[in-house]
């Protein structure tokens, strides 16, 4: 059984969490910016179809990506000196979220709900939630957005409309936040395409002991900047 939470009771402890399915740690509560902060402090996070309750997950083992391990495979280190694309930061976080909700071939549905990305806009306002964007002849082609707390930066979701698109906004994501001393990014589950970039699983231990420093820096509020140079 997993615990139901009411409004403002806290989360039980990660020992609580079922093995199958894998880190399922709870259901009920709300969608609040301060649950969700206090989530992902403590390495929970939700996810959810339309037709459940809100489920709070923390998977063991935990995908995550070391900025320093990051791969680039030949073909898209040519698209990235190639400069066809611009990519921003936190310009349509909006449009971004609401392209990673569209249905794509091999999921119909979709968790990103309107209630999650209500959600997820607020803590954007509050310069907790960040989108990486981009942009090709002035369209938006690519991108993601995820959730930024001290050197601790935990992906959601990417959706993209051209070729190596997210891939792009990934690779500059993740070049920026080495400069910027983040630690970690939480990649939160196994998928072939993140192992493909040098994303790869640690034991939950692990990835609490991490996080639990990581948190505690000084945050980077506000909007996002990108430095110009990070491709070489």
């Amino acid at each position: 059984m997993i615990r139901w939470l009411h409004p403002g009771e806290p989360f039980p402890p990660l020992t609580e969490a079922l093995a199958e399915p894998n880190g399922l740690l709870a259901a009920g509560g709300e969608l609040s910016s301060a649950r969700l902060i206090d989530a992902y402090r403590h390495g929970i996070f939700p996810w959810f179809s339309a037709a459940q309750p809100i489920l709070w997950w923390s998977p063991d083992p935990r995908m995550v990506l070391f900025p320093p391990e990051l791969k680039v495979a030949r073909s898209l280190g040519k698209a990235l000196r190639n400069r066809t694309y611009e990519v921003r930061a936190d310009t349509h976080f909006r449009e971004v979220i609401a392209a990673c909700a569209e249905p794509r071939d091999e999921q119909p549905g979709t968790w990103i709900s309107a209630d999650m990305m209500a959600a997820y806009a607020t803590l954007h306002e509050r310069g907790i939630a960040h989108s990486i964007e981009t942009w090709i002849d002035g369209e938006l082609a690519g991108g993601l957005y995820g959730v930024a707390l001290g050197r601790m930066f935990y992906g959601e979701s990417m959706f993209t409309r051209a070729t190596d698109a997210s891939k792009i906004a990934l690779v500059h994501l993740v070049r920026q936040l080495a400069r910027w001393n983040f630690g970690m990014i939480d990649c939160q589950m196994y998928t072939p395409h993140l192992s493909s970039l040098g994303a790869r699983e640690i034991p939950r231990a692990e990835f609490m002991r991490n996080l639990q420093e990581l948190v505690n820096y000084s945050d980077l509020p506000g909007r996002w900047n990108l430095d110009l140079d990070l491709i070489d």
